[in-house]
């Protein structure tokens, strides 16, 4: 991990790995998580995501992760199956309604930058995830 100054003179942390071959840097400085994504074929794109958007997604995940241990403790308890499926479903909605956040800002953000870029792999990677997450 390296320390960068940005253009206010802010210190921001700079991480660089690869994923799934593909390189990420991300840069964090507290306000929003700057992600550079290079493909096969040699372009990228760079998508910021707003501290407020990913506070939104982290707050669903964590009710999310909530509701579950509540469910786990259900099933420790030997509570009512009909409750412990009804409870299951809430959770499984609250999952896929943060999928559809993540999707939308993803589309307004990622997506829209890679169209302006023409990076064909982008939206390829778009469908994939698409194809996963809908299964």
């Amino acid at each position: 991990m390296e320390k960068k100054n940005n253009k206010a003179e802010q210190i921001k942390d700079v991480h660089v790995h690869t994923h799934d071959g593909t390189e990420h840097s991300h840069t964090h400085d507290g306000t929003e998580a700057e992600h550079v994504h290079s493909h096969a074929h040699g372009t990228g794109h760079h998508h910021v995501h707003s501290a407020s958007e990913k506070k939104a997604v982290i707050n669903r995940i964590s009710k999310a992760i909530g509701h579950m241990e509540a469910v786990k403790r259900m099933v420790e308890k030997d509570e009512d199956c009909s409750e412990v499926l009804i409870q299951l479903a809430a959770v499984r909605s609250a999952i896929n309604n943060t999928g559809k956040v993540v999707l939308k800002n993803h589309i307004s953000h990622c997506i829209v930058e890679a169209v302006e870029e023409n990076d064909e792999e982008a939206i390829r990677m778009l469908n994939q995830a698409i194809d996963k997450f809908m299964k």
